[in-house]
């Protein structure tokens, strides 16, 4: 397998961190706008390693990156960016005749009079109106493969065929006790996507009802998480497993909710006041235009770059509701990485790395045959136990409390 991976951030870089200790494939290719970040990405490796290099890839330039993977005889396109391009990078895939995997779907826009109570353009949808060319290429475009959405789809997937005989409700709940040593405010993820996930009108999933959106932040819950990290409040926010877990799971109820804390919402409200949360260009007095979004981002560490200074656990999971054998039966599967462990074993923060390692799980099952298909799919439309059992066999174990 010849991977082309789109993007040397973070979580990129983490990618290959983890899948240079794995054989699967025979060559990645690390681009980015940025050649020096592409590089210092396979350097870090190591010389010994030669089986990655790198280029420098515009992403929004669909035609460039059709060329460059039909050129490199690439088999799949492997997208880390965020999610601005995901639609140049998917039809690129698409036209060059590659599978294709994210961590993150299209761009979402909210319904023009009832942004509050109906779905616009939902997340993911530009990607599923193209499912039916994907499946006459034969080639697979598995989409929302990271940890959240991901790992949590395939949590949801296990539970329905080896848990539940009924489910009442699927709720992904998402919650950390990270702390960052030197900042009063530093996230731990890209800020451009928490702005753009957790100021959008969060989407719920009923069987009566389908899709339909609520107020930001809506429905306070305490929810207990694992491994000490212990409870936390946590809101709805918009997120992919809400438009992907009903499509192959059947529930009563799909709901995400994410634990981001009183200071955490408060900033963001802020920025949106202020129209910080804005991706359109506005003109500055000299003539410069600017993103605001992108001018936050500017101004905030990178999230990458944290992992020295970060302590605490990051915690990524499904809390099931349902009946089993006539009995009602509730149920929390999880994963937890400790930023001390990450940080040691791999050299990359807790939260990129739990994001990193699942595409390259999943990557490693496609290119065993094991998860094979073709069309637009989410992690909820394979065989759950291949992906949790290789999940463990690569030294990060998953857990379930009742």
């Amino acid at each position: 397998m010849r991977i082309l991976l789109v993007g040397a951030g973070g979580v990129g870089s983490a990618i290959t961190r983890i899948a240079a200790r794995r054989s699967f494939f025979d060559h990645m290719i690390v681009a980015d706008y940025d050649l020096a970040r592409a590089e210092a990405a396979v350097a870090a490796l190591g010389g010994a390693e030669t089986r990655f290099s790198a280029v420098r890839l515009d992403a929004s330039d669909r035609a460039a990156v059709t060329a460059y993977l039909t050129e490199e005889r690439c088999d799949v396109l492997l997208n880390a960016t965020d999610p601005r391009f995901v639609m140049p990078l998917f039809e690129a895939a698409l036209a060059a005749g590659t599978h294709y995997l994210d961590m993150a779907m299209s761009l979402s826009s909210p319904h023009p009079a009832r942004p509050y109570e109906e779905c616009g353009t939902k997340l993911g949808d530009a990607q599923f109106e193209r499912a039916a060319a994907w499946e006459a290429s034969g080639r697979l475009a598995l989409v929302g493969v990271g940890v959240e959405p991901g790992l949590s789809d395939v949590f949801a997937r296990y539970a329905a065929e080896e848990l539940f005989d009924e489910i009442d409700e699927i709720g992904v709940r998402d919650g950390a006790n990270l702390t960052v040593d030197g900042y009063d405010f530093a996230p731990s993820f890209s800020i451009w996507t928490t702005v753009e996930e957790c100021l959008n009108p969060p989407v719920i999933w009923e069987k009566e009802r389908g899709w339909y959106t609520t107020a930001p932040f809506s429905e306070p819950e305490v929810f207990d998480f694992p491994e000490g990290i212990g409870p936390l409040e946590c809101v709805n926010v918009e997120h992919e497993e809400v438009l992907l877990i009903p499509r192959w799971v059947e529930a009563r109820r799909v709901t995400f909710k994410y634990g981001l804390g009183n200071e955490f919402i408060e900033t963001l409200k802020t920025l949106h006041k202020l129209g910080l949360d804005r991706t359109r260009k506005v003109t500055l007095p000299d003539g410069t235009e600017v993103s605001p979004r992108d001018v936050v981002a500017a101004c905030l560490p990178d999230p990458a770059t944290l992992g020295d200074r970060m302590h605490g656990k990051t915690c990524a999971g499904t809390w099931v509701k349902g009946v089993k054998d006539g009995r009602p039966r509730e149920v929390y599967l999880y994963h937890v990485v400790d930023n001390q462990w990450s940080m040691a074993e791999y050299g990359s923060q807790a939260v990129v790395w739990q994001t990193a390692i699942n595409p390259v799980v999943a990557l490693e099952l496609v290119a065993g045959g094991v998860w094979s298909g073709s069309g637009v799919l989410g992690a909820e439309a394979f065989d759950p136990r291949p992906y949790l059992d290789l999940l463990t066999a690569y030294g990060s174990p998953w857990g379930i409390r009742e």
